[in-house]
């Protein structure tokens, strides 16, 4: 099962352990997934998955740090990436406000806490990922404070499109940094797969669970934070006159 998803899907590939249980295990699992069961020892088993959880963090941080270079240099990221992908044998991800989820953002540390001195890229990458929000938050708040009693609009809490699971979110993350760091502002926070806001910024008189149209209609700073349908399919009139942030490249 993917993160988020309120259905399994079917695996076209699992790694099970190699003895009498795990073939216990593999017979089991065939009984409702397709694809190939390939059998090794519980260890290996364990760190494979930990494995591809690691390699997508890490491939996720080379192109997060890519934005921040960009940034800096005042390049478009985004058209960065589309023409480095060019390359038959590049294939650089988008980046985003950070990484979420219990495993993208979870499993390498179980790597780096079991060979802390073989891992230095691991967790690295890591590191990156992590620094993320704070980048985000560096940009939107000095803007902010320059506004008399500033309203943004920050859209999405899940931690990937089109879910409800905020764990480990790093827009949520956000969300509360801001509400943190700009205390005399309003925060409209706009998640359409929920119906109340996280106890954390529910408590918060700052905070604001608001529709779409309506926070970006009331808003000076708009914040795009996770690129959910809704949000990919705005009508752009909306944004005129608004200082935009989109962390997920989605409006051009």
């Amino acid at each position: 099962m993917n993160d988020g998803e309120a259905e399994p899907q079917p695996a076209t590939t699992a790694s099970v352990p190699r003895s009498r249980l795990g073939e216990r295990a593999r017979d089991l699992y065939q009984l409702f997934c397709e694809g190939e069961f390939l059998m090794t020892d519980a260890r290996t088993a364990e760190l494979s998955k930990l494995t591809e959880n690691a390699y997508r963090d890490v491939n996720i941080a080379f192109a997060n740090e890519l934005s921040m270079i960009s940034d800096g240099l005042d390049i478009n990221v985004w058209e960065l990436i589309e023409l480095a992908n060019h390359h038959p044998r590049v294939n650089i991800l988008q980046p985003g406000p950070g990484v979420g989820g219990h495993c993208i953002a979870v499993d390498p540390w179980f790597i780096v806490a079991t060979a802390p001195e073989q891992s230095s890229l691991i967790k690295t990458a890591r590191d990156v990922n992590d620094s993320k929000p704070g980048f985000v938050l560096d940009k939107v708040v000095p803007q902010a404070k320059r506004i008399n009693e500033v309203k943004v609009a920050t859209l999405g809490l899940a931690f990937k499109p089109n879910i409800d699971d905020l764990r480990e979110s790093p827009a949520r993350q956000i969300v509360n940094r801001l509400a943190d760091e700009l205390p005399e502002a309003t925060i409209l926070a706009v998640e359409p797969n929920i119906d109340e806001l996280p106890a954390e910024l529910e408590s918060r008189d700052n905070v604001t669970l608001t529709e779409t149209e309506t926070a970006i209609e009331q808003a000076d700073i708009v914040l795009l934070l996770v690129d959910h349908n809704e949000f990919i399919n705005l009508d752009a009139s909306l944004l005129a006159q608004k200082i935009v942030h989109d962390t997920r490249g989605v409006w051009g």
